[in-house]
């Protein structure tokens, strides 16, 4: 049986966390497991740690790692036995204590987007509130301009995609992963790619993790499945 593979996906808002841990998901058949979608279910459900999130939420406030840790860390054992992706946690050096608290990661993914860019991309960013989904103008516009393809409800844009307070959010982001990235750096297992173009960077991801868990098979055993 082949060794269970476990893998982070880290970056600013905008940088393509999202779609990168779902080409990965797909590509090499490990669960895509995403912070934001537990956060989602979560406050829909009124769980105890869903609803502390939604009062911070409300508020304008951040979500102390305290409470994300609640949230998120029940979902992830939930796979225990499985091989998987995690897109957007942690953000914290608390978040990612608990985390190694519980797994070994194999790798952590840095994703290193120019501020232009993520510009580019926030102010084309609409959010369907209730599920979370997300949608942007220029490569994934939703079916019916200003409506969610499912539900056909209005997307909204946070006000913190817009260009004013992107380099406050971009700022507060350096300042905390720097710690996180450099554990994961000292740890061996974190890998940084940089560019403008999703499409561009991934190919080089592809191959490092065709690379990675080619090497954690063990001897004479299938390889992992292919989506």
């Amino acid at each position: 049986m082949a060794k269970l593979f476990r893998a982070v996906v880290m970056g600013p808002p905008g940088s393509g966390k999202g779609t990168i841990s779902k080409r990965i998901a797909q590509t090499f058949g490990l669960q895509y497991l995403s912070s934001g979608h537990f956060v989602h279910e979560g406050i829909a459900a009124k769980t105890e740690a869903g609803l502390l999130v939604k009062s911070y939420v409300e508020k304008g406030m951040l979500v102390p790692d305290h409470v994300m840790t609640k949230l998120v860390l029940p979902k992830v054992e939930q796979m225990s036995s499985h091989s998987w992706v995690l897109d957007g946690f942690p953000r914290t050096l608390a978040q990612a204590q608990a985390l190694n608290n519980l797994y070994q990661l194999d790798l952590a993914i840095s994703l290193n987007i120019p501020y232009e860019t993520l510009r580019e991309r926030l102010s084309d960013r609409w959010i369907h509130p209730t599920s979370g989904r997300v949608y942007n103008m220029s490569f994934n516009p939703p079916r019916v301009q200003g409506k969610d393809d499912v539900t056909g409800e209005p997307l909204v844009q946070h006000d913190d995609d817009k260009p004013e307070a992107l380099m406050a959010r971009l700022r507060h982001y350096k300042e905390v992963a720097k710690p996180v990235i450099d554990l994961y750096k000292s740890q061996g297992i974190l890998h940084s790619f940089s560019g403008t173009d999703t499409d561009k960077i991934w190919p080089y991801i592809n191959s490092l993790f065709s690379t990675k868990m080619h090497i954690r098979e063990l001897p004479n055993t299938n390889t992992l499945s292919q989506a």
